[in-house]
This record gives structure tokens, C-alpha cells and sequence, in this order.
């Protein structure tokens, strides 16, 4: 794998993490494109992050009864 693609890889995350985001999970592939005449390489990122939100007006005491939410 290049190491110009990691260091790349790298910045992305960087990004990701100066937002506020918790990367959970980072893949990359480094392939040689089949669209393409060129010899160069190209790569995909794939990036998952969680980012928790509070709820507008969520001061911890209130009862939550959404269907929805696992307690």
C-alpha cells in the first residue's frame, strides 16, 4: 500500500475527529482502476464515526417513552 494513501487515510480521520466525531471503524482500498487507462492507483476510504447528540430540551429527568429507544 502507497504511504502517500496512508497518510491521506490519516488527514481524513484527523477531519473527522476535529468535528467531534468518534471514528469506530476505517477501511481503505487501494485498487487499480478499471475505468481508467492510467497505471496510477486510486483507493477508497471508508470511515464510520458516532457522534452523540442530546435531545432539544433533554435534561436527564425526563422519561423517555419512544418505542424506539433501547433502555
Amino acid at each position: 500500500m502507497d504511504e502517500d494513501m496512508l497518510a491521506d487515510q490519516r488527514r481524513l480521520v484527523e477531519l473527522v475527529e476535529e468535528e467531534g466525531w468518534d471514528v469506530t471503524d476505517l477501511e481503505i482500498s487501494a485498487y487499480d482502476s478499471p475505468w481508467a487507462d492510467e497505471d496510477d492507483p486510486e483507493a477508497t476510504v471508508t470511515i464510520t464515526a458516532r457522534k452523540p447528540y442530546e435531545t432539544a430540551g433533554d435534561d436527564g429527568d425526563e422519561e423517555d417513552d419512544s418505542p424506539f429507544r433501547v433502555k
